[in-house]
């Protein structure tokens, strides 16, 4: 998506080789325009699953606001996995799973009530960063417990040289990317169709 490209190539900061802040405009400061675009364009990527899609499904919190410009467009509700082993506004009865946040170096396990999400639902996720894939193994393990069906992964922004991608594709996953980043130094983005 070549919105999100220039907008990452003109704004977004790499303070480290493998961490890329887009801070400024998508996951702490949100352009709604650019939002509205992206919501856009995961439905054109996606609409083969239109009318099948029962469910998006993301993480708290920066895959909220993204995953929900899509719902929008496919008219279906946005289900977010909570972060924490206790919630007391969580139900007792969850699918949770337990995912290692590399930027965070730390253990987390994430949770969906149960009466949320079951084998009747068709779920397409929907997040905003795709690095070593872990949020995202999660969430297919989440989706796995309840029986429900995984139609799609959209992410807004891939980093290409990091191995999730590579990994979920050779899973045979359908995943979509709105941006992959090959190199932060220089900034290389991917070739895309």
């Amino acid at each position: 998506m070549r919105l999100l490209e220039e907008r990452i190539a003109h704004e977004a900061l790499a303070p480290a080789p493998d961490v890329l802040r887009v801070d400024m405009f998508l996951n702490h400061l949100i352009d709604t325009a650019l939002l509205d675009a992206m919501g856009r364009e995961f439905y054109r990527l996606f609409e083969a699953q239109r009318g099948r899609v029962t469910k998006i499904l993301t993480v708290e919190a920066s895959g909220i606001a993204i995953a929900c410009a899509a719902a929008a467009r496919f008219d279906v509700p946005v289900l977010f996995a909570k972060k924490g082993a206790s919630n007391k506004t969580l139900d007792r009865e969850t699918w949770s799973a337990a995912v290692r946040s590399f930027t965070k170096d730390s253990l987390t396990n994430i949770s969906v009530a149960k009466r949320f999400l079951g084998p009747e639902d068709s779920v397409l996720v929907i997040d905003d960063f795709l690095a070593h894939g872990a949020a995202l193994r999660g969430l297919r393990e989440i989706i796995a417990q309840a029986g429900a069906q995984l139609l799609g992964v959209g992410v807004a922004i891939e980093k290409g040289f990091q191995p999730g991608g590579r990994l979920l594709r050779a899973e045979g996953i359908h995943l979509e990317s709105l941006a992959i980043v090959d190199s932060l130094d220089p900034l290389i983005f991917r070739e895309q169709n």
